[in-house]
């Protein structure tokens, strides 16, 4: 019992964290909207520069129907919800990190979305695309995953 609560609130504790990464991107989104339409802000390397995308990574499916793409990202975020839930207490510690920030990131995107079926793009380099801190999340999640599982073992830990 004592190690199912230790599991159930690791999961909560990582569901926390997703938020709290969702949250801080959907804040920079709304200083976005609000400060860099007419003034974008240039940074040298990364400008701070707004755009709008209908479409998923590289603007993939920008001219698929909004409740279409909607939709999937959606049944992706819980996918990766219901992951994070189930391994929590079982995965090692780092692979729930890593997968509270490709969550946090992923509700960041589809919350922005649901409004207008556009993701808030801020972050210009001048030779990739422009992205968000979300997108950040979501690939750095991603990539510390695919490590992860190279170096696999096992027994989890605690």
């Amino acid at each position: 019992m004592q190690r199912r609560f230790r599991g159930h609130a690791r999961a909560a504790a990582l569901l926390v964290l997703a938020a709290v990464f969702a949250a801080a991107d959907l804040a920079i989104k709304a200083w976005a909207q609000r400060t860099l339409p007419d003034a974008p802000i240039e940074g040298g390397v990364l400008d701070l520069r707004l755009a709008f995308n209908s479409g998923v990574a590289f603007s993939f499916a920008s001219d698929a129907p909004p409740w279409l793409v909607l939709t999937v990202t959606g049944l992706i975020t819980t996918a990766i919800a219901v992951a994070l839930w189930r391994t929590a207490h079982t995965e090692r510690l780092l692979w729930g990190l890593c997968l509270a920030a490709i969550l946090g990131g992923a509700a960041a995107n589809l919350t922005d979305r649901a409004a207008d079926g556009l993701v808030t793009d801020y972050l210009h380099s001048g030779w990739w695309p422009t992205f968000n801190l979300a997108d950040v999340f979501i690939v750095l999640g991603g990539i510390a995953c695919v490590a992860l599982s190279f170096g696999r073992s096992d027994q989890a830990d605690v």
